[in-house]
Parts: structure tokens; sequence; C-alpha cells
């Protein structure tokens, strides 16, 4: 009989793990492979080149333990890559029902592990699933970067429109009514100097939780500072409301917003202006002593209007019956307000150092 009509046996290699069966047979160019597991038999009949060279190969194989009927296989150039199921997950002591191994199949040692190697590879696996699942219910770093930027942005964003908002009207209101403007600056744009006082706290929230990488107390002190100006020497006091400093207060805050903001709008898309970021470490420097000069004249100007009134003064209980004026903590507040300046000033300088630093000199 010619070779080519004969049916041969290949060379069948197995491993094993806990849930699955891996065959590998040892035949190239393979055509018009047919494999079926029937009452837990193993069938494979195919055309290829093996050990005989181009021929109909086929065998057969009968499970120790239950499997599951549908045989997964691949296709290579040199062999086929058969992955079968275990029905209950458990360890095999060997591959075949019958005690005598077949003289065609043998141990696949490139992908043979002991069963303690098994049982660590699936735990391995059943972390990494874990690991991959928690990832996904979390969201995965790539995307919490994203929306961390994309949130940042659109509060940079809205910060600067609203800082924006208020130095244009009073530049423009200064050029048309001259000194005139000073005296209503505050109904004018106070409304919008809250919404942007009481934004501001979110970036103090995002220092503390670690959002931005700004120290709390200087973040803290900005706020609880200007806050103060606004809400209790400005907003609760009408004559205060009338007077030029106002003017001065808003202007400078609002001045040095509208370049911190849109670098840190640029930061978030890792794009540096150098005009831009040259103005953001430079233009703090007369502003910010400046702006605490407006607001510890605004807090002088106060005291009387709040000695007069009486507003939040109280008198201490019996025996003492002591009146204590609220004038008596805007003088401790003057100290403070300075203090504030040294360290959000000291806070800004090593900012502005440590992007332009000077080089070390060589020596030559």
């Amino acid at each position: 009989m010619a070779m080519e009509n004969q049916v041969l046996t290949p060379h069948v290699y197995w491993a094993q793990r806990h849930r699955e069966l891996y065959l590998r047979v040892e035949l190239s160019d393979v055509q018009n492979p047919a494999i079926s597991i029937i009452e837990n038999v193993l069938h494979f009949k195919a055309q290829g080149h093996g050990a005989k060279g181009d021929n109909v190969y086929e065998f057969h194989l009968e499970f120790l333990d239950p499997v599951k009927p549908e045989p997964v296989y691949k296709l290579t150039q040199r062999q086929v890559n058969i992955t079968i199921q275990k029905k209950v997950r458990n360890w095999w002591e060997r591959l075949t029902k019958q005690e005598k191994r077949p003289l065609f199949l043998a141990p696949d040692f490139d992908r043979w592990l002991d069963e303690s190697d098994a049982e660590m590879e699936l735990r391995a696996k059943e972390q990494e699933r874990l690991k991959k699942l928690r990832l996904e219910s979390q969201g995965s770093p790539e995307v919490i970067a994203n929306l961390r930027k994309g949130y940042l942005f659109m509060y940079n964003f809205v910060q600067f429109l609203g800082f924006s908002w208020i130095f244009v009207n009073m530049t423009v209101r200064f050029f048309i009514l001259g000194k005139e403007s000073f005296y209503d600056t505050f109904h004018t744009v106070a409304d919008m100097m809250y919404f942007c006082q009481m934004l501001s706290a979110v970036e103090t929230i995002n220092a503390a939780i670690g959002v931005i990488k700004s120290p709390v107390i200087p973040c803290l002190i900005q706020l609880l500072g200007r806050n103060f100006i606004l809400f209790i020497i400005f907003g609760t006091v009408e004559e205060m409301q009338t007077k030029a400093v106002v003017f001065f207060v808003f202007l400078t805050w609002s001045a040095i917003e509208i370049f911190r903001y849109p670098f840190y709008m640029l930061s978030c898309i890792d794009m540096d202006w150098k005009v831009l970021t040259w103005l953001r470490y430079t233009v703090w420097i007369p502003l910010y002593p400046l702006g605490c000069l407006a607001e510890a004249v605004s807090v002088i100007q106060s005291i009387p209007v709040f000695n007069e009134t009486g507003r939040f003064s109280f008198t201490l209980p019996y025996p003492v019956k002591i009146k204590v004026r609220f004038s008596f903590f805007l003088q401790i507040y003057l100290i403070i307000l300075f203090l504030g300046l040294y360290i959000n000033f000291r806070h800004l300088y090593k900012q502005r150092r440590r992007r332009y630093g000077q080089k070390k000199k060589k020596v030559h």
C-alpha cells in the first residue's frame, strides 16, 4: 500500500492545570482537521506532515475523568494546539483512563508543572484577575489622571473668567468715570467677587486632599484673609462699601489672579507659555505688598465705624462685665495680616527661585 494512503498516529504531548488540559499534536501544514469529544473520548483526524511525511494522522484518547465536550484548537505552521476544559477542578494523576500510557503520548515539558506550581500559577492568575476588576471598578490610573486634569482645568477656567470680568469692569469704568468709579466699586462687582472668593475654598480643599501639590497653609491664609476683608469688613458695614479702598483691594486681587489661573490652566494640558509663566512668578512681587497694604487700610478705616456702631462687640458676663470691642480684634488682625504676608511672600519667593534660580557658575 502507498505511504500516503496509510493512517498513522502523530506524536502528542500533554500538560494540565487544575481546570484545563493542553494537547500539542506534532503535525505541520494541517488540512481539514476533525476534532471532537464524544462520550469523554477525544477523536482526532487530520491531513498533515508528520514523522511519516504527508499523510492522514489519527488518534483517540479516553480521558481519566469527565471533560467538557467542546475542545478548542488552534492551528500553527508546525503543530495543532488543543485546549480542553475539565468538568471538575482537580489534579489528574494521568491523562487517560487506561493506566498504560499510549506510545504516541508524552509529557509536554515546555508547559509541564507539578501540582504545587500549578496551584501557585492559579493563585497568581486569580490575583491578577481581581486586580483588574478592582482597577476597572475604580477606573484606570490614566482615566483618573485625565479626569483630574479636566476638573482642574475647568476650575481654573471659571476663576479666570470671574476675575477677568472684575478686572476689566473696574478698568473700563475707571477710564470712563475716573475717580468717581472708586466709590461704587463694591456695588458694581461685589457679587462676582463673592462668587470667586467662595469658589476659592475649593482650591484649599484640593491642596488638603492632595488633588494639587500646593501646601495647605499658604492657601488657607489667603482664603481666610481675603474672605475676612470681603465678608466682614466690606460685607457687613455699609459705610465701608462706598470707600475708595475697596477699589484698590479688588484691583490688586484680580490683577494677581488673571495671571495665576491661566498659568494653572495651561499646566493642566502640559503647555508652558513663557511670557505667562514669567508674569505668574513676577507680578506678585509688587502686587502682594500693595494688596496687603490696601487690606490694612480698609481694616484701619473700619475701626472707628465698628466702635461707633458697636457691631460684633460684646460684654463679658458677671462679675467681670467688661465690654470687649470688635476693634480690639481688628488691631490683632493687623498683626496677623502682615505675618500672613510674610508667610505667603516667602512661599512665593521660594517658588520663583526654584523656577528661575541662578545657575551655578562654572569654576575654571
